[in-house]
């Protein structure tokens, strides 16, 4: 069985991720979301959310799998007996970010290979930091995220207000 693992940060879970994992999900038996807390980066959404938005976001893919863990990755992959790690990639900044990241886990884990699909162009601009920042401006969210991402920031929004 071929199982891969697609982690990252999701805070949120863009239309751009979703379209990876599809992809992904009918190269692979089986796939493994998993949110990583990035100490580098400040949360917005708690790790606990961005797992039950990501659930949603992938439930009509039935070979994929939503956790969350922290610590190495190759830990996470060894656990979860998982050999391929699997990257979006929208720009060269974005390729060479993530050549030097496959690089660090091959001389972690040399059996472990990263695979790099290509970020569809109508997906390319999409960011989860572009999304909060057009949500930080009372900007239009739609087609950029999820249903379940929006209104979790619709909710938001409204707490906000009270």
């Amino acid at each position: 069985m071929k199982r891969a693992v697609c982690s990252g940060s999701f805070d949120p879970v863009t239309n751009g991720h979703i379209d990876i994992f599809e992809r992904a999900s009918r190269m692979f038996d089986e796939l493994i979301v998993c949110v990583f807390h990035n100490q580098k980066k400040k949360a917005f959404f708690p790790v606990e959310q961005r797992v039950e938005l990501l659930r949603e976001s992938v439930k009509h893919l039935p070979n994929v799998y939503v956790l969350s863990f922290s610590g190495l990755l190759t830990d996470f992959m060894k656990q979860h007996d998982a050999s391929i790690i699997v990257r979006g990639v929208r720009s060269v900044k974005d390729l060479e970010y993530e050549e030097n990241e496959a690089y660090m886990i091959r001389h972690l884990d040399p059996d472990i290979d990263t695979v790099f699909l290509l970020t569809r162009p109508e997906y390319s601009f999409i960011s989860s930091s572009g999304v909060r920042e057009l949500y930080s401006f009372q900007g239009r969210l739609r087609g950029l995220v999820p249903e379940c991402v929006e209104q979790a920031f619709t909710e938001m929004k409204e707490k906000e207000r009270k």
